[in-house]
């Protein structure tokens, strides 16, 4: 194997990092991340480009970049490539269709941008990048979560939970990618939600054959759910990133920007941030 970065694994690594509400800022105001996050948008691995998009989805919760992304060259124009694509998974044109949304009506109120920034100081407490060895990743399919109002309730719950790491919502299909230590049970999840009496939530999984499967908590689970009584600065993680080292190398043919742009972002992770 060459000794060149493999896409997935930096890309991979950019999403992790975006998750994390003190790094969006200093993502997007880099000179090459955000161009080359965008250049993986037509990357013919589709877990690339999932992964791309989800990075700049999180780059979006941050009011202040959205300007500044909506303006990027290519940005728009790629999403809207992304949703057209007769071969992009249906999920991945959800995602695109939201950031697309999401930019286009960037102009906000300032009653609105204050909320999220008191939502960011929030989260930051307990939000950690997606390296913790330790930690599994859940996704969740909540009936009832609807509008902003709702989301606020259902990140209420989760930050309650004693384990949770991180959380995402995906609101164009009602979706909460939560991030736990591996010693909490999904059921836990489930019976937060549930306790906001307006929603309701079930735990998506893949099948043998690749299809999702949605399978529903039990309404009389007996799972305590042990809380978060005074919230740490962070919770512990390991400092060195899991790598996937099943995944294969996926070169991007005659785009030999987007190789240099690899090396680029790999610098830029390791000059930029503690692990």
């Amino acid at each position: 194997m060459s000794g060149e970065p493999d896409a997935l694994a930096v890309v991979n690594q950019l999403r992790d990092l975006a998750a994390d509400p003190l790094n969006r800022r200093a993502i997007v105001e880099d000179q090459g991340c955000l161009s080359g996050l965008i250049l993986f948008f037509d990357h013919p691995n589709p877990q690339v480009v999932y992964s791309a998009l989800l990075a700049v989805r999180y780059l979006a919760e941050c009011r202040a970049n959205r300007e500044k992304m909506k303006d990027e060259l290519g940005m728009m124009l790629s999403l809207q490539n992304v949703m057209q694509k007769a071969t992009s998974p249906g999920e991945t044109k959800l995602l695109a269709s939201e950031i697309y949304e999401i930019l286009q009506n960037s102009s906000s109120t300032e009653a609105e941008q204050a909320e999220a920034a008191a939502s960011c100081r929030r989260k930051a407490q307990f939000f950690l990048g997606g390296t913790n060895k330790r930690a599994k990743t859940v996704v969740l399919q909540i009936d009832g979560l609807d509008d902003s109002a709702r989301r606020s309730l259902c990140e209420e719950a989760l930050l309650k939970i004693k384990g949770v790491i991180s959380f995402t919502f995906q609101m164009a299909v009602k979706r909460c990618v939560v991030r736990i230590r591996s010693d909490l049970k999904a059921e836990a999840l489930g019976t937060a939600i549930a306790s906001t009496k307006v929603m309701k939530a079930q735990q998506v999984v893949k099948g043998e054959d690749g299809s999702e499967i949605v399978i529903p908590f039990q309404e009389d689970s007996d799972v305590v759910v042990e809380q978060n009584m005074n919230l740490p600065d962070y919770l512990p993680e390991d400092e060195s990133p899991s790598q996937e080292q099943h995944k294969a190398v996926t070169r991007l043919g005659s785009m030999q920007d987007g190789v240099s742009w690899l090396s680029t972002a790999a610098n830029f992770l390791s000059r930029s941030f503690y692990w």
